[in-house]
């Protein structure tokens, strides 16, 4: 018996230590970046690995004002509150649709919803700004926020799809014998039923849209006074100069709002996703 038992501890010894080289590994490019955010370009091109000899402090100043960051944030979050706004409203509202009422038209449309999904970013670019061009959309706030509704839809219907089943449609029914019209129904009895996996919809979103370059490239090009972060940041990249040291102040400037955002919120990630599959 004391035999097994040292083996298992052994064992279990030999895990904690995996765990904690795994996890050494993947918070090192958090090392990186925070290290050579607070060196000189210099130092950083010699050993990008070392630790700090002197912290350059002044790099996250310069970059407050090489890219407007006031502004910047402004954009970036204004683009992500509205977009993500409409995305759990209009997707829940479809989804609601869909489930409730069954019908040939609502399958295909969640058919075409869910196909969607498997279409690759890439292969739409150029469709995507010939479109937004036609319709006058590029470089509009509401443009960008148009599109981030349009691709962010597909996974927010499929995720509340599979919730709405949960809920009891008896709710409903007796909601409607009180005289509740659908509307009524909807935001007064389904949707706070529907809190779990919105905030995980919202969660998702949030980090996308946030750290999203490729959209807002295309979408808001020129315009500079809808510059969003990530685009804000590529300021530091030119053709024959890169200011490393910038960048890394500006992207860890970028990145710590997001951070915070998802480790106060990251439970409900789990909790709605399997909250439907353990009441199904």
């Amino acid at each position: 018996m004391s035999s097994h038992n040292q083996t298992y501890q052994a064992r279990l010894l030999t895990l904690e230590i995996a765990a904690i080289l795994l996890g050494l590994l993947f918070l090192s490019p958090f090392y990186l970046v925070l290290t050579n955010s607070v060196k000189s370009l210099k130092e950083i091109l010699i050993d990008a690995a070392s630790f700090p000899q002197i912290f350059h402090w002044d790099n996250y100043s310069s970059v407050w004002s090489a890219i407007n960051f006031p502004q910047a944030f402004s954009n970036s979050f204004l683009i992500t509150l509205f977009s993500v706004v409409l995305i759990v409203l209009f997707s829940s509202m479809a989804a609601y649709q869909i489930v409730r009422k069954p019908t040939r038209f609502n399958a295909l449309v969640f058919l075409l919803l869910i196909s969607a999904m498997i279409i690759p970013f890439q292969s739409i670019m150029l469709q995507l700004v010939r479109v937004t061009s036609l319709l006058e959309l590029r470089g509009e706030f509401y443009g960008i926020v148009a599109c981030y509704l349009g691709f962010g839809m597909p996974l927010s219907v499929f995720l509340f799809h599979g919730f709405i089943k949960t809920v009891p449609i008896e709710l409903e029914e007796a909601a409607k014998v009180d005289g509740s019209n659908p509307y009524s129904v909807f935001f007064r009895i389904v949707f706070p039923l529907l809190m779990p996996i919105a905030v995980t919809v919202i969660i998702l979103n949030t980090l996308w849209i946030w750290n999203d370059y490729l959209l807002p490239v295309l979408v808001i090009g020129g315009n500079k006074d809808l510059t969003t972060l990530p685009l804000a940041v590529t300021k530091f990249f030119g053709q024959y100069t890169k200011k490393w040291d910038l960048a890394l102040a500006g992207l860890v400037m970028a990145i710590t709002p997001i951070i915070i955002f998802f480790l106060s919120l990251q439970k409900y990630i789990v909790e709605g996703v399997t909250a439907g599959s353990v009441k199904g």
